[in-house]
């Protein structure tokens, strides 16, 4: 009921502003804070929303710039304690943001210091193996994993409690397996985890659909699965989901743009109407696909909605997985 409340009360005030004419005009101003170093999915967001406001929407050019710190908690702090205000600053963020805010790795702070301004893409889940590998489809994998844990090597980027780690506990715990007594490799990320498949040290890389396409044309891997809620449209099309071969393991990596808590009602509301507009448009749908990702949109309080329903997902999860929660 508080939440429903509360994003009544959001969306009631920004289609006020709007109503009444007082949007505030772009920006003098515009950043895009990338919470983590040049390079990444971060860096690419910023990226795609700086090339996307280039085409008639600003009058300045936005800059990128990087607050790198605990996966995204440095930039969340910082802007909520100390650039609270600045209407022309976003900041990006991801489905491991919702995650690390479950987990309590934002500190004090939670998903309701911020302002969400629009989700604008996805990238999913994708469970891959090498193209001569013995798992010719994800059922083999998961009764494999049920019958000789010990012996199916996972490796992912990230430790225990990372996005990519979450992925194969989900498979693991498909599969009857306790994640925490799964054979896992962590790696520093996605490019070494390739790597380390390539080279036969582990079995499946629970990856992301985004890095497989070029693989997958060189004939080296195979993806048994993509975790979406439904087909992926392209080159992966004729991937199964986990969920059409039984499975309820669903992993969208959203991505997109928080404001600090004290922006202005009508400066939010330029945001998300400005948002609104540029996901309408052709132009971005080029420029989302040309960054590996795929169609995705909430802006303003269905924004807002969204966030709050993940990370609520991800709290249990993260209770149902062992992790350790606030």
């Amino acid at each position: 009921m508080l939440l429903k409340k509360t994003l009544f009360a959001a969306t009631t005030a920004v289609l006020a502003t709007l109503a009444a004419g007082v949007v505030h005009a772009a920006p003098e101003k515009p950043e895009c804070i990338a919470p983590a170093k040049p390079g990444g999915g971060f860096d690419l967001t910023c990226k795609l929303v700086q090339s996307a406001l280039q085409n008639g929407y600003l009058e300045a050019p936005m800059r990128v710039t990087y607050m790198p710190g605990g996966i995204g908690a440095v930039a969340y702090n910082t802007v909520i304690a100390n650039r609270p205000a600045e209407a022309g600053t976003v900041v990006a963020f991801s489905g491991g943001s919702f995650l690390n805010l479950a987990i309590g790795k934002f500190g004090k702070y939670t998903e309701d210091d911020v302002k969400w301004v629009a989700a604008v893409g996805a990238d999913y889940g994708a469970i891959i193996v090498r193209a001569d590998s013995p798992f010719q489809s994800l059922k083999d994998l998961i009764e494999a994993t049920r019958a000789t844990p010990g012996k199916v090597v996972y490796g992912a980027g990230g430790s225990v409690g990372s996005q990519d780690w979450m992925k194969s506990a989900l498979i693991a715990r498909e599969a009857g397996v306790d994640p925490k007594s799964m054979r896992y490799v962590a790696f520093e990320g996605g490019g070494e985890a390739m790597t380390a498949l390539m080279g036969g040290h582990v079995q499946v890389y629970s990856g992301d659909a985004s890095e497989v396409a070029a693989h997958l044309k060189g004939g080296r891997v195979r993806v048994l699965a993509v975790l979406a809620p439904e087909r992926l449209p392209g080159e992966l099309a004729a991937i199964p989901t986990a969920i059409e071969q039984g499975y309820k393991v669903d992993w969208t990596i959203a991505r997109g743009y928080y404001v600090g808590p004290k922006v202005a009602d009508a400066d939010y509301a330029w945001w998300v109407a400005t948002f609104d507009k540029m996901l309408a448009s052709p132009e971005f749908d080029k420029l989302r696909a040309e960054r590996g990702l795929f169609p995705f949109a909430r802006t303003g309080a269905a924004a807002t909605e969204y966030v709050k329903q993940e990370v609520q997902r991800f709290k249990k999860l993260a209770t149902e997985l062992g992790l350790v929660t606030q």
